[in-house]
């Protein structure tokens, strides 16, 4: 379960709880302090954070010589579309065809097959 609350400093910004973890979330001025991440920069960190771990999994179980996975995403949208941009570093001694079956891995990492599905958001007032 994921919490929201108003942080106690700053005028917009919040505190996520997700279990026995935490962190702020705010906006960058004028709109907020940029005391964390934006909204929209969490969606994308969970794309990012859950490739790499995705890809790290599956190269360690098959015990390739992968040392490091890293993600850059950048977005840009319009009224129709969210349009997410990830690339992805590889780092260590993998041939072309551990690297392109990892690339391939990385479509399988469960945001992101998340997002290319259908949502249903039930909002109500308690």
């Amino acid at each position: 379960m994921v919490k929201v609350y108003k942080a106690p400093e700053g005028t917009l910004a919040h505190l996520v709880e997700i279990g026995r973890n935490s962190f702020l979330v705010d906006e960058p001025p004028p709109a907020g302090e940029d005391r964390g991440p934006s909204p929209h920069d969490v969606l994308d960190a969970a794309l990012a954070a859950c490739t790499a771990m995705t890809v790290m999994l599956v190269a360690r179980r098959k015990q390739w010589p992968l040392q490091d996975v890293r993600v850059e995403i950048t977005r840009d949208e319009d009224d129709a579309v969210y349009r997410m941009s990830r690339r992805i570093e590889l780092v260590g001694s993998l041939t072309d065809e551990q690297k392109q079956y990892l690339l391939g891995i990385a479509d399988k990492c469960p945001i992101h097959r998340a997002l290319h599905k259908k949502f249903e958001i039930d909002s109500r007032l308690v």
